[in-house]
């Protein structure tokens, strides 16, 4: 971390609380994008006062700045985070509240047998080493083509959240008006457009290449574009199939906990609404 050399505190500034390995092992990030050790391990810092009071700032998290600007004061080796593979987006934010507030993280829930709420602990260092790479040398055929897929970069993953949080509260707010049928209809057809094509931009960003069957591998993203707003509905349906597959090797995987009322065993999922999960408790 940058310090004044002359400043006799600087040796009591905060230090690394621990050493992160990212899934991707630095795969799929841009050279300008990442300082990777020799030891491939990425020291995180604990947050600031001025970091907590970020990730509770509304308009800060809705545009995604507010988790960029922690994530470069707390893991300074990572140069331009807009630029981070989707796939380290947990384990740094996770990494980040270690170094912060420790690995235990405790909440409630309410069992859904009998109903009764209690208090449960989760080891966020246990969550990490679960963390894992999906498989994305596994290639989709699909109509003749060959299509590998790649990790959507952070900055197209907060784009696409907001664009498509954008477009669903337009399109209830348009549901809820008193505008004749016809004229809201018409609005509704064209915001659902629009959606479509969102998902066509989000497909085409996570694709590396498609290579046809004569050989030619196509890497445009414009051509890939192209293509998907062309395509068959079947072409489409196949590929968010294969993504969500992607997903879900990668995601974080729920906590397995017993009621302490009945013992009935049930699975939590982490709350990654980013101004809970890094309060001590939710």
């Amino acid at each position: 971390m940058n310090s004044n050399s002359q400043n006799p505190l600087a040796k009591h500034f905060r230090q690394p609380a621990i050493y992160l390995k990212l899934p991707s092992m630095g795969s799929y990030w841009p050279e300008d994008a990442l300082r990777l050790p020799v030891n491939g391990e990425l020291a995180i810092y604990p947050m600031t006062t001025k970091d907590e009071i970020t990730l509770r700032t509304p308009d800060a998290l809705m545009n995604g700045s507010g988790v960029i600007d922690v994530i470069k004061s707390c893991v300074p080796d990572i140069l331009d985070p807009w630029k981070m593979p989707s796939v380290d987006v947990d384990a740094v934010i996770i990494a980040i509240r270690i170094a912060s507030y420790g690995h235990r993280m405790d909440f409630n829930r309410n069992c859904p047998s009998c109903s009764e709420t209690h208090d449960y602990a989760v080891d966020l260092r246990m969550v990490l080493e679960r963390l894992r790479m999906p498989e994305y040398t596994d290639t989709l055929d699909n109509e003749g083509l060959t299509i590998k897929f790649k990790p959507l970069p952070y900055f197209n993953l907060n784009q696409d959240s907001i664009m498509q949080f954008e477009q669903q509260r337009m399109l209830q707010a348009i549901e809820a008006t008193e505008v004749p049928a016809e004229q809201r209809a018409e609005e509704i057809k064209k915001h659902m457009e629009r959606i479509l094509d969102l998902t066509a931009e989000s497909m085409a960003s996570a694709t590396e290449y498609i290579q046809t069957a004569e050989g030619d591998r196509v890497t445009e993203r414009d051509f890939i574009l192209e293509y998907y707003r062309n395509s068959s509905s079947s072409v489409t349906k196949a590929i968010t199939e294969h993504l969500a597959k992607l997903n879900e090797q990668g995601s974080v995987q729920p906590v397995d906990v017993n009621c302490e009322s009945c013992n009935h065993p049930f699975q939590i999922r982490l709350d990654f609404d980013y101004s809970s999960f890094f309060a001590k408790g939710f």
